[in-house]
């Protein structure tokens, strides 16, 4: 797969995912009555979703940054990762199983995105490696 293939997949990636995200952040902050009331129904606290929301948004403005901040997005993909991995068993445990589709959906498009992220900006550990 050449570099440009890599990019554009990397990229319809991470604005799908900032889509996706941040549409929920935004509702969990306005309090949409659907996102709202199915986290509440999971057995989440009302604060705790606040508190969601806004690692939702901020995640989604490091993950639009492009060519900076890739520590950080490091860690923006993990915490997207475990958003998904904790509703989707979440939904699976409290509600019927059709319900976790998205977060099936959602897991797949994202670690598709995290690994063009890897191979644009591959790991260096080592002494001289930048930060």
């Amino acid at each position: 797969m050449n570099l440009k293939t890599t990019k554009a997949i990397y990229w319809t990636g991470a604005v799908l995912t900032s889509l996706w995200f941040g549409a929920s952040g935004f509702f969990e902050l306005t309090k949409n009555p659907i996102v709202w009331d199915i986290t509440v129904q999971l057995g989440y606290p009302p604060h705790f979703i606040y508190i969601l929301g806004v690692a939702k948004l901020s995640g989604i403005v490091v993950l639009l940054t492009p060519d900076r901040l890739l520590r950080l997005k490091e860690w923006v993909f993990a915490g997207i990762f475990f958003d998904i991995v904790f509703a989707f068993f979440s939904k699976l445990s409290v509600l019927e199983p059709s319900a976790a589709i998205d977060a099936v959906v959602a897991f797949v498009m994202v670690t598709v995105t995290y690994i063009m992220f890897r191979r644009l900006y591959p790991a260096t550990y080592g002494v001289n490696s930048p930060l």
